[in-house]
């Protein structure tokens, strides 16, 4: 049997930033795929056994399993060349890479999971009330990485640089998770608001738009493109 002919499929969660930097890229590429929501939160079983360390999201492609938000997006962009989403230099490269980092260490543990744990995560799984002191120490800190970016964007068209890049896309899968709930101050810095607009614009985020969480709905202005 030729495995390639197997249906791409995404085991993912739908407010999982790492999920969704996976459903960008593919989207990105038009690569048709088939999405499987998983109750992580519940252990099951099949979890483990597509990827060790029971964690999403894991991307069934050509008949391999693939783990690890970053080594999926890197596997995607070199499995399928067009349209690039690296740049050609080593040094833009490692800015890419950088930047990737940034969202999904640091920014992910100062801002995405404080504020997703308490007015999301804490509600779907029944786990008690949310904590204001944390949600206002992640609402802190991300003014902090505003600022940041905004520096960046003050000499480059894109976060990563003068293209479109994993960067954009691992940026943007965190901001809309924290976009659905309304927890981004898009007032804080034009050149951000405009970056994720134009990001936010483009056919891969359609599905990202679309997304609904039983019972938490999405702020009235998390699917307009131009924030209303």
């Amino acid at each position: 049997m030729n495995t390639n002919n197997q249906t791409t499929r995404l085991y993912h969660s739908a407010l999982s930033p790492f999920c969704r930097k996976v459903r960008l890229v593919l989207a990105e590429k038009r690569i048709e795929v088939e999405l499987v929501e998983e109750r992580y939160w519940e252990s099951p079983p099949d979890l483990k056994r597509r990827n060790p360390a029971g964690k999403l999201p894991v991307l069934r492609h050509r008949g391999n399993m693939l783990a690890e938000s970053q080594a999926i997006i890197e596997y995607l962009d070199e499995a399928v060349p067009s349209p690039a989403l690296m740049p050609a230099t080593p040094l833009e490269r490692h800015e890419v890479r950088r930047l990737c980092a940034w969202f999904d260490d640091k920014f992910n543990t100062e801002v995405t999971v404080p504020i997703l744990t308490e007015r999301v995560w804490k509600k779907v799984t029944r786990q008690g009330y949310p904590d204001s002191r944390v949600v206002k120490d992640g609402l802190r800190a991300i003014k902090e990485h505003i600022d940041y970016l905004t520096t960046l964007l003050e000499t480059r068209r894109w976060l990563g640089g003068n293209s479109l890049s994993l960067a954009d896309f691992t940026a943007a899968a965190h901001f809309s998770c924290l976009d659905y709930i309304s927890d981004v101050d898009w007032d804080r810095s034009e050149s951000l608001r405009d970056w994720y607009a134009t990001i936010k614009s483009r056919p891969a985020f359609r599905s990202i738009l679309a997304d609904q969480v039983p019972g938490i709905h999405p702020a009235p202005h998390y699917a307009e493109l131009d924030f209303g």
